[in-house]
């Protein structure tokens, strides 16, 4: 039997500062066994509530608590590492036959520093690859409670995935606490079984991981009747996304299917792709980028090889890769920034690309001016689905309350600046939009806002995150850059993984070939697929049917009710078989 401690608390926290009050009469707790993600908009005091639990801020009242003999580690925003080697930084002063031994040291080395030199120098490396030394050398050694904040910050997908393996198997079931500030909602919900969520002054608790907070978050607000109708829309549309199968769960949530089912059953999904596809024809034309037996490079030094890309209206396609594999270098070649050195780059006469860089570089000449003027001198209206809004009612729906519009530019923190960014790159009209790490700096309504924008562009979308959850909720198809090529991934993200731990190179794309297969062979795999895709479309038309009657039937007839509901899901686990093997069809015939 597991015997549940009380490892810190907190009684009656306050804390202020000369403008507000961050946190008023906040008392909690933290229990072995518990792995708790911390959420909330930026500015409401979520590293603030960690450093007061770790001890590095005291608060102006109430009081924390701690068991005695309990070890603590913390990793926050501070860049604290001193001078030496990345090796000196991670395994201190022990002698190399003690930490070579050492499975967990020879796994965080790894699985976080995968690709950088032991023996480099502290002081030559980036502000990420610190990041990732000090996670790595707080990994290393044993700690009763870890406090993260993002950790996940400067990490790629696998690292990501990693880092979510590794918390997971630390400690045995219901020993040691791990709470983690994050706004990468995969690993909230691969890691996590409790949620607090920050906001004005207190905490929210709730049960399960992210996908079980958002549930419970709606049907909070539902009941309370205290949130403005738009803010809970865009928790229901991301509820009817998790509810329709957002991937990677490692534990069902705990509520009630009946509710999820009853809340998102009028919700449509995130977006009608036949429409924006329509639409994104009409202004695009038939032709937008295509990369032609391409290759790029620096320097004299190869990057990209032999990339072959065409690049049609309306695709929404994610890209996947390490860092330095050649993400930037891909989209340079895209907008146009970057020529080929081999092969070549064909861009429609129509297009208009425009890129959401990391360094906020739309803002460097408006630093001065206050939101309002800027927005004021561009478009007046921005086309979300079927309304018209002006420049100021796009702000609100990204999150900018009123009260913004006359800060200036230099004054806005960095969330505020990313949103900022982000609507000034709509209003100037592109049909082709490419965004470069689009989450850094936003909190997970933010995010959630910023999907619902991106759910209604008209236009080609290509997104290139570390942030899984992104890739898979905004995109319709994902890519792989590796080994300097190019390479579609029918399986999607599990299948750029399931590359990754195989180790298998990456080869690029071309056009189909009958090379390993005969034509015979090609021809069955192509009807095969055709009458997959039937048999598809059929099932989700009897299950929407199905759908309806549930609706529409005696609510008082359980057994019949029943009978529906067993139908749906025998035809939910049918679908999902023949995805499977549509997708081992498709793979086969694309790699001959």
């Amino acid at each position: 039997m597991t015997v549940v401690a009380h490892l810190v608390g907190a009684e009656r926290i306050r804390l202020e500062t000369p403008t507000r009050v961050i946190l008023d009469e906040l008392s909690l707790g933290l229990e072995s066994g518990d792995r708790i993600g911390v959420v909330g908009r930026n500015g409401e005091g979520k590293s603030t509530l960690l450093g007061i639990l770790a001890g590095t801020r005291v608060p102006d009242d109430g009081r924390v608590t701690r068991r005695g003999g309990v070890t603590m580690g913390v990793l926050d925003q501070e860049d604290r590492l001193g001078p030496g080697t990345v090796l000196d930084a991670v395994v201190g002063h022990r002698e190399e036959h003690e930490w070579a031994g050492d499975r967990r040291v020879r796994e965080v080395l790894s699985g976080l520093l995968h690709g950088l030199d032991p023996m480099a120098d502290l002081e030559s490396l980036s502000g990420g690859q610190r990041r990732r030394v000090a996670l790595a050398a707080l990994l290393t050694t044993d700690h009763d409670v870890l406090l993260l904040d993002e950790p996940t910050n400067h990490l790629d997908i696998e690292g990501v995935r990693w880092l979510a393996a590794h918390l997971n198997a630390r400690w045995a079931a219901g020993q040691g606490a791990l709470i983690t500030v994050s706004h990468d909602r995969w690993f909230l919900d691969a890691v996590c079984t409790r949620m607090w969520e920050v906001h004005d002054r207190t905490v929210d608790q709730f049960e399960g991981g992210y996908a079980a907070y958002v549930l419970q978050r709606v049907e909070r607000d539902r009941q309370a009747r205290s949130m403005e109708e738009r803010r809970q829309n865009l928790l229901r549309k991301e509820l009817a996304w998790l509810r329709r199968g957002a991937p990677a769960r490692t534990s069902k949530p705990k509520f009630r299917i009946e509710a999820a089912n009853e809340l998102i059953e009028d919700v449509p999904p995130p977006r009608n792709s036949v429409e924006l596809h329509g639409m994104a024809a009409a202004r695009l034309g038939k032709d937008v980028v295509d990369l032609i037996d391409a290759s790029a490079g620096y320097d004299g030094t190869p990057i990209l090889e032999h990339v072959e890309w065409r690049i049609a209206p309306g695709e929404r396609t994610g890209i996947l890769g390490r860092n330095g594999a050649g993400k930037s270098t891909l989209l340079a070649l895209v907008d146009g920034t970057l020529a080929p050195s081999g092969g070549k780059v064909k861009t429609g006469k129509t297009v208009r690309v425009r890129r959401l860089t990391q360094q906020l570089d739309e803002l460097a000449d408006v630093q001065g001016d206050r939101v309002l003027d800027v927005i004021g001198r561009l478009r007046t209206s921005y086309s979300v689905g079927d309304a018209e809004l002006a420049p100021g009612q796009l702000l609100e729906r990204l999150g900018f309350p009123s009260q913004q519009l006359s800060t200036r530019v230099g004054e806005l923190s960095g969330g505020w600046k990313r949103r900022l960014q982000l609507l000034l790159v709509l209003l100037d009209a592109p049909n082709v939009l490419i965004l470069d790490e689009p989450t850094n700096d936003l909190d997970t309504d933010m995010l959630t806002a910023m999907e619902d924008v991106l759910d209604t562009f008209p236009g080609t979308l290509i997104v290139v995150s570390h942030d899984r959850y992104l890739i898979e909720r905004v995109t319709d198809q994902q890519y792989a850059v590796a080994g300097g090529r190019l390479r579609h991934l029918p399986g999607g993200v599990d299948e750029y993984l399931r590359l990754e731990d195989a180790e298998i190179a990456v080869v690029p794309d071309a056009p189909v070939r009958s090379a390993g297969l005969s034509g015979a062979e090609r021809r069955d795999l192509e009807k095969q697929l055709s009458a997959l895709d039937r048999r598809m479309q059929r099932l989700a038309s009897q299950t929407q049917a199905d759908h309806d009657a549930l609706a529409t039937h005696d609510q008082s007839d359980y057994v019949g009710l029943e009978a529906i509901a067993g139908r749906i899901r025998q035809r939910e686990a049918e679908r999902e078989d023949l995805e499977l093997e549509w997708l081992d069809a498709a793979e086969r015939l694309e790699q001959s």
